[in-house]
């Protein structure tokens, strides 16, 4: 990935997880008996509960990550994906289903039928589609989105401390900078040449291997990588706060209160505990730079900073306007 200046400053996290495309990588894992160790309990379930409508996504979706850029839209919902997916242009249609046949995707009839907009094989994609959301996606949305969440604080907290040349290279094994390039261990040969519209971050829970590229529309490159956290590890039922679940219930009320300013002993008395408890508290979140405290004589002051308020943010729990 040959890189300008402006497209590392352009360089952007995505603001929401993307329903469509973590279907496309949940099935190519599905496909993967080499897939990481963690997923194969989950890899068995899902091979066994895919419907029948939804199986010939698999005619289109590799085990390596490839698939049609027009099957899976970032960041958009079932209904608003499926109608762009639907729309898709005659001529895109062909260029992306040559790219995928040329990776490791045998042409079949069906797809041959696509590439000509029959409206049967049409309406058979838009079953498939809507299936495989609901096998794989929809029961476990709740637990992506809280995944997800987790996984842009902890990206956020890593940027904040070492900047983007360790963030771009922590997101999977095998990345290295050599100037202004950026190279990434892939099983297909690939070469990008930005200019300068950015690149956006999106994590997936339901991807565990190398990095993958997708171009998008408005030139920017959009780089999907495995989440530390894989849904897999994301056991039992999604907690309703998504915040308190990456920091603690106590320190999640904190740092919602010190959206304004509070003291120490104010702090002790919304949490219900002692002034040297709560002390503690601040503590833990200044160290992590989601605060920051001020003495004004024997009063401490604390206070969000804009890490703390972009965390709030991205975790739906912040009151200000």
């Amino acid at each position: 990935m040959h890189c300008t200046p402006e497209d590392l400053l352009r360089t952007t996290f995505a603001d929401r997880p993307a329903p469509l495309m973590d279907v496309g990588l949940a099935l190519a894992m599905s496909q993967r008996r080499d897939a990481h160790p963690v997923f194969s309990p989950w890899r068995r379930r899902v091979a066994r509960a895919l419907p029948r409508q939804a199986r010939p996504l698999l005619q289109l979706v590799s085990p390596t990550g490839a698939g049609p850029l027009f099957l899976d839209p970032p960041g958009l919902g079932l209904e608003e994906g499926v109608d762009r997916i639907m729309a898709t242009p005659r001529a895109y249609v062909r260029t992306e289903l040559e790219r995928v046949t040329s990776i490791d995707r045998p042409l079949t009839s069906w797809m041959r039928h696509l590439a000509d907009r029959d409206r049967n094989a049409w309406q058979i994609l838009e079953r498939a589609v809507r299936a495989a959301h609901a096998t794989v996606i929809e029961k476990v949305w709740p637990r992506i989105r809280a995944g997800f969440h987790a996984e842009m604080a902890w990206r956020s907290r890593l940027l904040a401390q070492q900047g983007l040349h360790a963030a771009l290279t922590g997101l999977a094994p095998g990345i290295r900078w050599r100037g202004l390039t950026l190279e990434a261990a892939a099983p297909l040969d690939a070469e990008h040449t930005l200019h300068g519209h950015g690149i956006v971050l999106l994590p997936s829970l339901l991807w565990a291997d190398h990095v993958l590229a997708a171009p998008q529309s408005d030139g920017r490159l959009l780089l999907v990588y495995p989440a530390v956290t894989p849904l897999p590890l994301h056991s039992g039922p999604p907690s309703q706060d998504p915040l308190a679940a990456l920091v603690g219930h106590t320190r999640a009320h904190a740092l919602r209160l010190l959206q304004r300013q509070h003291t120490t002993t104010d702090l002790a008395h919304e949490l219900a505990v002692s002034p040297a408890a709560a002390s503690m508290q601040a503590k833990a979140l200044r160290e992590g730079g989601l605060i920051v405290s001020r003495r004004d004589g024997k009063a401490v002051w604390h206070w969000c900073t804009p890490l703390g308020l972009d965390l709030l943010a991205h975790a739906g729990t912040s009151d200000m306007g």
